[in-house]
């Protein structure tokens, strides 16, 4: 990576008035790169991150949104980010809805806190307008700089647990009891053995580093079910369905109340740190970062990514955000936004294969959920484990997630109980303004709510 720099720093590169649109754009020479690499780029991001379009409108379905129209609106919203991050920010990131965040908007905002889609859609556009307005302002780097690195970590990690979870759940692979809480499901029925004949496939093409594994696992168990008369042909090309019934939707009144305070906290800190993350590592291997340390155009990235959140609720769907898959289009070559672009037209090209994806079953999207939960749970290795008062709020944040089925609940007990543990011991120090009024506020939500 540092030789093809070199390389092209020795020229000449500023774009002639010659040069293509393209290059004057997305300034390819200067990045060292060509128009057919980053075109491939593009294509190899998209097909690494392309589950989404069948996971996420399942999941949305869930909260009693029409399943065609989260389709349509999870392509339009993945879409939008993907060239908002090109154009402007001229990163090679692909966006959609983010994975986590999507069940927690069905399963703990709408289903057991028992607010309408509308509502939890409101949650996401006013949490996508604050990341808007920390990333125009100072105060997000304050805020990023005073929550603990172990806190950050667990959040993901949590999230990752909480998502493993509904992937079990949906699977079957997990069922409730009377008598334990839960409980293994029969693995001789066929939803839950293909569920974890989709996980370990995806895992083993993974560790082979076989090209677009989770779509090819998703597809390859489809199949099977198909074959096994479970899942019905019903076409592959159409016209997409209807945006109209989650267009605009988004019910910003029911919003303003106490009790929605911890969830739209929740959507922030979680995209915030998970979006912040995301870019950093890209940043990296994109070989974005200059030579005194400082990341090209990550004002312009954090900015692309916030306003995609706002955005995305108007379609219909939950925080949109960088992905971290964006790494495969890296290692294939992508350097500019011209990748986003890529990314961003495809997921268009991608609203006419409505067909398809209504016929991808749970059980082969669940099979994805798990893997993408194991992969989340890798922050945990980064927690100071020789320091307890750091290690145990992260193990209460990370673990409660999934137990209380909810990121919100366990975001709040474990700022709460880093508080309370770092006070306990005399290290003041380390506790910033910012984590005792969020303190403050989650104890009172607790007592009050």
């Amino acid at each position: 990576m540092e030789s093809r720099k070199s390389e092209a720093s020795s020229l000449d590169l500023s774009p002639s008035l010659n040069s293509g649109w393209l290059e004057r754009i997305f300034k390819l020479r200067l990045h060292g790169t060509t128009v057919k690499t980053e075109l491939i780029a593009g294509l190899t991001t998209f097909i690494t991150m392309a589950y989404i379009i069948f996971v996420n409108p399942n999941i949305m379905a869930d909260a009693g949104i029409d399943h065609g129209a989260a389709f349509v609106a999870t392509c339009i919203a993945a879409a939008l980010g993907c060239l908002l991050m090109g154009l402007y920010a001229n990163w090679p990131v692909g966006l959609a809805p983010g994975m986590g965040l999507n069940a927690f908007f069905t399963y703990t905002v709408v289903g057991t806190m028992g607010y309408s889609w509308e509502t939890a859609l409101g949650a996401v556009f006013v949490s996508g307008v604050l990341f808007m307005f920390l990333t125009l302002s100072r105060v997000r780097e304050w805020l990023l700089n005073s929550i603990p690195v172990s806190l950050r970590f667990a959040m993901g990690a949590g999230v990752g647990l909480f998502l493993g979870l509904i992937g079990l759940k949906t699977a079957g692979i997990v069922v409730d009891s009377p008598a334990t809480l839960i409980k293994l499901g029969s693995l001789r029925e066929p939803g839950p053995l293909l569920a974890a004949i989709c996980f370990l496939m995806i895992a083993v093409l993974s560790y082979h580093r076989v090209f677009g594994a989770i779509l090819i696992s998703i597809i390859a168990v489809t199949l099977a079910g198909w074959g096994l008369d479970l899942v019905h042909y019903n076409g592959i090309l159409s016209t997409p369905p209807s945006l109209a019934p989650t267009w605009m939707a988004m019910d910003l009144a029911g919003v303003f109340n106490v009790s929605m305070i911890s969830v739209v906290l929740a959507f922030l800190f979680v995209h915030m740190f998970d979006t912040a993350g995301t870019l950093m590592g890209v940043a990296q291997r994109a070989g974005l970062v200059n030579a005194d340390g400082k990341i090209e155009n990550l004002s312009r990235a954090l900015k692309a990514d916030s306003a995609s959140s706002v955005f995305g609720a108007v379609v219909g769907v939950p925080p949109v955000t960088s992905y971290v898959e964006s790494a495969a289009g890296v290692a294939a070559g992508g350097r500019t936004g011209l990748t986003a672009v890529t990314v961003g037209v495809l997921f268009i090209a991608a609203m006419f294969f409505a067909p398809l994806a209504g016929m991808i079953p749970a059980y082969a999207t669940a099979g994805a959920l798990i893997y993408v939960a194991m992969l989340m749970m890798g922050g945990m290795a980064h927690i100071n484990w020789d320091e307890a008062t750091d290690s145990i709020p992260a193990i209460v944040t990370a673990i409660m997630m999934p137990l209380t089925f909810s990121v919100a609940d366990g975001i709040a007990l474990g700022f709460i109980t880093y508080v309370v543990l770092k006070a306990g011991t005399g290290k003041y120090k380390e506790i910033s303004i910012s984590l005792y009024v969020l303190c403050a506020i989650f104890i009172a939500k607790f007592i009050f709510l």
